[in-house]
C-alpha cells in the first residue's frame, strides 16, 4: 500500500545529517555529523564541542539529510578527510559562504 506524502508523519522518520557550519568570528568552516541537527548546532554555539569551542558563534551554512546513518558518516569522512570533496561543496555553495 502507497501512503501519499500528504499523510506521512514525518516526525517519526529518523534521519542523519552532514552538515557544514561556519564561523562567524573567523568565517572557519567545520563540518559534522548529528541525527539530531538543531541541538547539534546549539550544542557548537554554546561551546560543548573543544572542536569548535574557540570560534563561537557559528551559523548553519549546509546540511545533507540521509536515511542511513552509514551513508551520513561515509559522507561527512568524505569531506573531513579528502581535499576534493570539501573544495567540488564549496564550489557548489559559493554564495553561501558568503
Amino acid at each position: 500500500m502507497i501512503v501519499p506524502a500528504l499523510y506521512l508523519d514525518y516526525n517519526s522518520i529518523d534521519m542523519f545529517y552532514v552538515y557544514v557550519i561556519k564561523s562567524k568570528r573567523t568565517e572557519e568552516l567545520y563540518y559534522g555529523f548529528s541525527s539530531d541537527l538543531k541541538a547539534r548546532i546549539q550544542s557548537h554555539n554554546h561551546g560543548n564541542n573543544i572542536a569548535t569551542k574557540s570560534s563561537v558563534p557559528w551559523e548553519l551554512i549546509y546540511y545533507e539529510a540521509f536515511k542511513s546513518t552509514k551513508d551520513a558518516h561515509k559522507r561527512e569522512l568524505q569531506l573531513k578527510k579528502y581535499g576534493n570533496a570539501r573544495t567540488h561543496l564549496k564550489n557548489r555553495i559559493q554564495d553561501s559562504l558568503l
